[in-house]
C-alpha cells in the first residue's frame, strides 16, 4: 500500500519507517528543506535506538523517502497520516492546531481519487470534525474519508510499540476506510494485537484519557513518596503492595521528580481545557497537573536539605536531564525546573546526560559545566544527584565517586540505590520516600 506521513517529527518518522518496514511503500514530507536533506543522507534528527537503522534498510530496500514537495506524495498515496506537531498554545494551555489545519489545507488541493486522511498526530476531541470540514469546504468534489487513528509510542521504546503495540484505535464508521485501515495494520494480525474500531470522537478521547490516567498514577504514587517519608514507610514497598492487585497493576508506580516529557504535560493540560470548555470539568486531572507542577520544586528543596539546607556557593553534581532514559527529548524535563530552582538558590551546577547535552544546551539556562562523564561530573561536587534513570547511572563505582565527590551525599531522586548499600560505602543517602541513612 502507498502511504504519505506529513510530518517527520518524532511520531511521524517512527511510524513511517514502521509501516515501510511492513512493506508498505511511505513517502515522509516535510517543509523544512534541511531535516529532509539530512534524512536524505541518512542523518537522523532524533535519538530513538534502532531508528537509524530501520530508516536506513527500509530507504535501501526503496519502501521508505524523504520528500519536500507535499502533492505528488498525496497525489500518489493511498492514505495520508498526518503526524505533526500539537505543541500547547501559548496563554491558554489549549493544543495548538495550526499545523494540523495547515496540511489540511495542502491536502485538499492534492486529492484526487478516494483517500484516508489520518490524523495520527494528538488532537483535542472535534479535531477530526474540523479537518473534515475544511477539506470538505475547499474540495466539496472529492471523495474521501478522516480517520483518528492516534499514536501510543514510549519514547525510548517507539520501534518495539509500533510493532508489537498493546492495542490499534481506529476512529471510523466509514466501511472503506476501515477496510484500508484495516489492510494497513495487517502485518500486525499475526502479533495479536488487538484493533479496536470506534467511532472518531471516542478514539480522539482515548489517547487524551489514557495520558492523563498514566499521569494521576505517576503524580499519584509520587506523593504517596511524601506521606512515607512522613511516617516512616518505604513508598517502594506501598508501590509493590498494590502494585500486585490486577485492578491496578505494576507500571507507573515508580515515585520520581515528576512527569515531563512531549505527551503528558501538554495533553494533560489540554484535556482540561477541553472539559471545561464543555463544561464538565475535570477536577482530578486538574490536580495531577498542579501538583506536579509543584513536584519538581520540591525536589530541589530536596537537595537543598541534602545539602545541609543551602547550595549557596556549593557545587551539584546532577546525572540525566532529559525527561526520560533512551532519548534526547528534553521537553518539560523535570531537571530544567529543578536546575533553575537551585540556580536561583545560589548554586554551581556541573551535568552529564548519555544522549541529551546538545538538546540540553538549547534549553538550560547559562553557567552549567558540561562534563563528559558521571565521574568527570562528580569532581569536586558537593553534592551528587541522579534525575534520570539511565542504564549507565545504575551501577556507579561507589568507591570511586567518594574519593571525587567533595562531600559523599547521593540524593538519588529515581531510587536506583539502596540506602543500606550506599550507607555501607560511607554516604549519606537520600531517595523519594524510602529511609534516607546516614553514613
Amino acid at each position: 500500500m502507498r502511504i504519505s506521513m506529513i510530518g517527520t517529527g518524532y511520531v511521524g518518522l517512527v511510524s513511517g519507517a514502521c509501516l515501510a518496514d511492513f512493506g508498505h511503500h511511505v513517502v515522509c514530507v516535510d517543509k523544512d528543506e534541511a531535516k529532509i536533506e539530512a534524512l536524505q543522507r541518512g542523518e537522523i534528527p532524533i535519538f530513538e535506538p534502532g531508528l537509524d537503522v530501520l530508516v536506513a534498510s527500509n530507504v535501501k530496500a526503496g519502501r521508505l523517502s524523504f520528500v519536500t514537495e507535499t502533492e505528488t506524495a498525496v497525489r500518489e498515496a493511498q492514505a495520508v497520516f498526518i503526524a505533526v506537531g500539537t505543541p500547547s498554545r501559548r496563554g491558554d494551555g489549549h493544543a495548538d492546531l495550526s499545523y494540523i489545519y495547515a496540511a489540511t489545507r495542502e491536502i485538499a488541493a492534492c486529492l484526487d481519487g478516494y483517500k484516508i486522511i489520518v490524523t495520527k498526530s494528538t488532537v483535542p476531541v472535534g479535531t477530526g470534525d474540523e479537518v473534515e470540514r475544511i477539506l470538505r469546504e475547499i474540495r466539496p468534489d472529492a471523495d474521501f474519508a478522516v480517520v483518528s487513528n492516534p499514536e501510543f509510542l514510549r519514547e525510548g521504546a517507539a520501534i518495539s510499540d509500533f510493532k508489537r503495540p498493546d492495542r490499534i484505535v481506529i476512529g471510523t464508521e466509514d466501511p472503506r476506510a476501515r477496510e484500508v485501515m484495516a489492510e494497513i495494520y495487517r502485518p500486525l494480525y499475526l502479533n495479536a494485537a488487538p484493533i479496536l474500531f470506534t467511532n472518531r470522537r471516542s478514539s480522539e478521547l482515548i489517547k487524551y484519557a489514557a495520558n492523563a490516567f498514566l499521569a494521576m498514577k505517576i503524580t499519584f504514587i509520587n506523593e504517596m513518596a511524601d506521606l512515607c517519608e512522613q511516617v516512616g514507610g518505604n513508598v517502594q514497598d506501598v508501590a509493590r503492595g498494590i502494585g500486585l492487585d490486577n485492578r491496578i497493576g505494576p507500571k507507573f508506580l515508580h515515585p520520581g521528580p515528576g512527569y515531563g516529557g512531549s505527551c503528558f504535560p501538554k495533553d494533560t493540560l489540554a484535556l482540561v481545557r477541553t472539559a471545561t470548555e464543555f463544561g464538565t470539568p475535570l477536577r482530578i486531572v486538574e490536580t495531577v497537573v498542579g501538583v506536579n507542577d509543584a513536584r519538581k520544586a520540591h525536589m530541589a528543596r530536596k537537595v537543598v536539605a541534602a545539602a545541609g539546607g543551602d547550595v549557596r556557593g556549593k557545587t551539584v553534581a546532577m546525572l540525566g536531564l532529559t525527561f526520560k532514559p533512551n532519548t534526547d527529548d528534553m521537553r518539560e524535563a523535570p531537571s530544567i525546573a529543578i536546575v533553575h530552582s537551585l540556580l536561583d538558590k545560589g548554586a554551581r551546577l556541573r551535568v552529564y546526560d548519555p544522549e541529551g547535552m546538545d538538546e540540553a544546551r538549547k534549553v538550560m539556562p547559562e553557567g552549567l559545566v558540561y562534563t563528559s562523564g558521571p565521574y568527570e561530573c562528580a569532581e569536586g561536587a558537593d553534592v551528587l544527584v541522579i534525575v534520570t534513570e539511565w542504564d549507565a547511572f545504575r551501577a556507579l563505582d561507589l568507591e570511586r565517586l567518594k574519593t571525587l565527590l567533595k562531600k559523599p551525599v547521593f540524593v538519588d531522586l529515581r531510587n536506583l540505590y539502596r540506602p543500606d548499600e550506599l550507607k555501607r560505602h560511607g554516604f549519606d543517602y537520600v531517595g523519594v520516600g524510602v529511609p534516607a541513612s546516614g553514613a
